[in-house]
């Protein structure tokens, strides 16, 4: 009996437990937004250095999620899942006892440095410990933890600043411990074969992202130019070192290079959604944040309750599968608000749900065709560059659908359809993300069609 057999019979008991932390992962990334405007108030920062709670996490979290995944190529998975969650925890005591506004950005920092490894976590049991006929269910439960943690995140912070300080979400942080036991249990002790980490390289690639995602964030062209500097050196770098960081055959995979490049774009094209249902219902409906976070709970809630049920369904029917429907779904939102963004918020509210499903379903269908591209050797670097290139994408989307937000469409529209003329700057970004979609099936058409050439 192999090792993926040995391991396979804690395998649902882990992915529950691994749910239960992407929730709280998820939650603490998003859920400081909500009381950005207080921390500012109470420090007497601008929002420009507020934001700097966002910023700094995300770009932790994103370098730290491909550095974990490298390091679970070497070390013991219950080990990493040790040091991260007390890290976790850790960030979150600064963070609750800050005095000054540095602190708070050390214990964010702390946080992330320990949280991503949850989400490297994520991509890397399912395809470790579940064949390949069941892996869509455990990437199913991934899912759900995403789906709940987005839900809960908005609602959770406003019943924690109405009944008692903001600080106090820094507690929230410290539960994942509970798991802690469970993963030590259920986790076996296998590691990868032993070898050197490739420090310089894994610096290169921590600088490269971390100014990159900075450029996009704060646009600043500096940190682009310095960026694409690093890159350039770190191509050179696993090039010629003996055991780089990431083995260049990596990239050398047609079928996972092109998987990436779909995931990207769908990635990118996901992360408008969420992005941009708040600032619709803000400006032209007029919604408090209290009502957006209610409206956009029960999308939030379908994804988490469909997602197990959507790898189940990639398990029978094929990834492929999957992915059309999921483009379906997200193709009659984007191509709806398009049309009537501006309406009444509850019909908003039943577009999202096609929406977020969707998304969630495109999820697990990307998760699984990387997955299958990867060698056991490659699967801890590979699904960790996966997760790093989501926060790439999600970045690069939020800050250019900002851009086209401030630049306001005054009359212009690319849907003749639309029937709000104070909406038409929206309705041109959906335009745009239901174009997308359409160069996204297209593409993964191109490769599942390229691969079954290949497979005969």
């Amino acid at each position: 009996m192999n090792q993926e057999q040995q391991a396979y019979p804690n395998g649902d008991k882990l992915m529950r437990v691994l749910a239960f932390t992407l929730v709280f992962s998820v939650m603490n990334a998003s859920m400081f937004n909500v009381v950005m405007p207080i921390i500012s108030q109470e420090f007497h920062i601008g929002a420009s250095e507020v934001s700097w709670l966002l910023t700094a996490y995300m770009i932790v979290y994103a370098v730290g999620s491909v550095t974990y995944g490298k390091l679970a190529d070497k070390y013991r998975l219950k080990d990493l899942l040790t040091f991260g969650l007390i890290f976790f925890a850790l960030g979150s005591i600064v963070g609750l006892t800050a005095t000054h506004f540095w602190m708070m950005i050390l214990g964010r920092v702390l946080q992330a440095a320990g949280a991503a490894v949850i989400p490297a976590t994520a991509m890397i049991v399912p395809v470790r410990y579940f064949p390949q006929e069941k892996r869509g269910a455990a990437l199913g439960m991934t899912a759900v933890g995403l789906a709940l943690g987005t839900a809960i995140a908005p609602i959770v912070a406003g019943l924690v600043t109405s009944f008692a300080s903001w600080r106090f979400l820094f507690l929230l942080s410290i539960l994942p411990l509970i798991a802690l036991p469970f993963f030590r249990k259920y986790l076996d002790d296998a590691r990868g074969t032993a070898q050197k980490i490739d420090f310089l390289g894994g610096g290169l690639l921590g600088g490269t992202v971390a100014l990159l995602l900075l450029s996009i964030s704060q646009s600043n062209w500096i940190s682009l130019v310095i960026g694409i500097i690093l890159l350039v050196l770190f191509i050179i770098r696993i090039r010629t070192a003996k055991e780089p960081f990431i083995q260049p055959k990596l990239f050398r995979n047609r079928q996972y290079s092109f998987s990436l490049f779909i995931a990207f774009l769908a990635t990118g094209m996901s992360f408008g959604l969420p992005f941009l249902t708040p600032q619709f219902l803000s400006s032209l409906n007029g919604l408090s944040p209290a009502i957006i976070g209610l409206i956009m709970f029960p999308a939030a809630i379908c994804s988490a309750i469909l997602g197990r049920q959507g790898g189940k369904l990639a398990d029978r029917k094929g990834n492929s599968y999957l992915v059309y429907i999921a483009t379906t779904l997200i193709f009659i939102c984007f191509v709806t608000l398009s049309i009537m963004v501006g309406i009444s918020p509850y019909v908003v509210l039943f577009l999202l749900i096609f929406g977020n499903v969707g998304q969630t379903f495109m999820q697990i269908a990307m998760s699984n065709t990387i997955s299958r591209t990867l060698t056991k050797d490659q699967v801890g670097v590979g699904m960790g560059m996966f997760s790093l290139l989501n926060f790439i994408a999600g970045a690069m989307a939020t800050s250019i659908i900002g851009k086209v937000i401030d630049t306001d469409a005054q009359g212009f529209h690319l849907n003749p359809a639309a029937l709000f003329s104070e909406a038409y700057t929206f309705s041109n970004i959906f335009s745009g993300l239901a174009l997308l979609v359409v160069v996204v099936i297209v593409l993964y058409t191109v490769q599942s069609r390229w691969t079954a050439g290949q497979a005969k």
